[in-house]
């Protein structure tokens, strides 16, 4: 029987003749086909999979070198684009799109022989907490279904913890992969922004927007982020520094200097449990000779307020373009001038979340209120970047919790936004900052639920990163 633990076992088994390409597949849609009521995937690509399994086998038994990625199965946020596939954002406004290209990251998992096997639910063009705002329906978690998995990039959270795929890729504006990977119970890692190019990521803020990587291991997390990161020419925004060989680099005992925040660790909004646990940790971290040390932080009460203004700012501009004319829903009623058009093509396509931050966004950017909203979380952002470099110049990461509470039951906070925004207080810093940034599943709380600590390094320090990342895994295996 097919078993994965990490991409280099996978690989030993491929090479020993334990299993092959076709059959780790085959397990994996039957998985697929016996938790479907989660309702992670939107569309599975069973036969092309497949296909595609048997023409690796049959290249490995002719002898060809294999890819860093070869038969690994991963799976797409739906917000990731891949030739001749749909792409939706889940939402109705963009029902039955093809998507005419593949984003870079999609090309350089192919280049590298990944096997793609479908996309994956997650929030109205990612923006949700939840996924439970989804033209496709809510995601369950696989721990207990009850629960939501976290959002927006739910799906993929949830097709690694329950086996469902080997790795899988998220989109991260404001926690949407850590959050999620902290409630299942799995590793996820957002990349410095402009680590991995943007080129083909359904833009919700473009300044935030960084793509995601979700696993089960460190290692494998690193592979698949030394394979996606680089320049691009297609994406303005990426960075053209060199990619090092970040799964060959994990190993390195060093002690590291972390900082804190009693602002965060003290702050009312979190968990009791969460709290002790994450303050535990950092006395079991000094006791193994590293540097940790309360850093005085006086801004988190801007964070959210400030990253809600600027982002669905963005959103309001990103999502304009979707008007039923070029491409995707519009509306079937008969209509006189162009204005109605547009007007219930938008109201009918996009969802209630998605149509309270595009509001929220245009009512930022008015005139009369730019500078007193725009312009003031733009302060309060470049305030925060400067923190945190200084910061980072004495330290090497910032650690505090992933999310202020555990896996919330479904329907919990659907009526109230705010307090669903504000659940965002510990992620939303690192894309704030553009900086790296970590969920680890560390911790399990007294309700049976996971819980993870996160861990931000300086921008492109992703080698520290995950040198970190896998002294702490490997402690919590002991």
């Amino acid at each position: 029987m097919f078993a994965f633990t990490s991409v280099e076992q996978y690989h030993a088994g491929l090479r020993d003749g334990s299993h092959t390409c076709s059959q780790a597949v085959l397990h994996y849609l039957q998985r697929i086909e016996e938790t479907m009521h989660l309702n992670a995937f939107i569309e599975v690509y069973a036969e092309e999979a497949l296909r595609r399994a048997q023409q690796l086998d049959e290249a490995r038994k002719k002898g060809a070198p294999a890819g860093k990625l070869h038969g690994v199965v991963v799976a797409l946020k739906d917000v990731i684009c891949y030739k001749d596939h749909r792409v939706s954002a889940s939402s109705k406004i963009l029902k039955n799109f093809t998507s005419l290209f593949s984003a870079t990251a999609v090309e350089r998992l192919l280049a590298e022989e990944a096997i793609i096997i479908g996309n994956l639910n997650c929030d109205e063009f990612a923006m949700g907490s939840t996924n439970e705002n989804s033209a496709y329906g809510k995601v369950l978690n696989a721990l207990d279904e009850t629960r939501v998995p976290g959002g927006s990039s739910g799906g993929s959270a949830v097709a690694v913890q329950a086996g469902l795929c080997m790795l899988s890729l998220g989109s991260d504006t404001g926690g949407s992969v850590r959050q999620p990977a902290d409630f299942c119970g799995i590793i996820g890692l957002k990349p410095t922004y402009g680590r991995i190019s943007r080129y083909g990521l359904i833009a919700y803020a473009s300044s935030f927007d960084q793509i995601g990587i979700f696993g089960t291991s460190v290692a494998d997390v690193a592979l698949a982020l030394e394979v996606m990161a680089g320049a691009d020419d297609y994406d303005s925004t990426v960075s053209y520094k060199k990619v090092p060989a970040y799964q060959q680099l994990l190993k390195n005992k060093k002690k590291f200097r972390f900082a804190y925040f009693d602002e965060a660790l003290d702050h009312p909004s979190l968990d009791r449990e969460i709290a002790a646990s994450v303050k535990n940790k950092t006395e079991e971290l000094r006791r193994e000779g590293h540097e940790v040390v309360a850093v005085d932080f006086d801004l988190m009460d801007y964070i959210v307020p400030a990253y809600y203004v600027l982002t669905t700012a963005e959103a309001s501009s990103n999502l304009s373009r979707y008007d039923g004319v070029k491409y995707g829903y519009r509306t079937d009623k008969k209509v006189t001038d162009l204005t109605e058009l547009y007007k219930l093509t938008r109201s009918e396509g996009f969802g209630k979340e998605v149509k309270r931050r595009i509001m929220l966004g245009t009512f930022v950017l008015s005139a009369g209120y730019y500078d007193a909203y725009f312009t003031r979380a733009q302060k309060v952002r470049r305030l925060l970047c400067e923190r945190m470099d200084a910061v980072f110049k004495d330290y090497d990461f910032i650690i505090m919790p992933t999310s202020p509470v555990t896996a919330f039951k479904a329907g919990e906070k659907m009526n109230d936004p705010i307090a669903m925004y504000l659940a965002d207080i510990y992620t939303v810093m690192a894309n704030l900052g553009g900086c790296p940034a970590i969920s680890l599943p560390l911790f399990k709380h007294s309700n049976g639920m996971p819980f993870g600590l996160q861990v931000m390094a300086s921008r492109f320090d992703e080698v520290s990163l995950l040198q970190v990342s896998e002294q702490l895994m490997q402690q919590k295996s002991l």
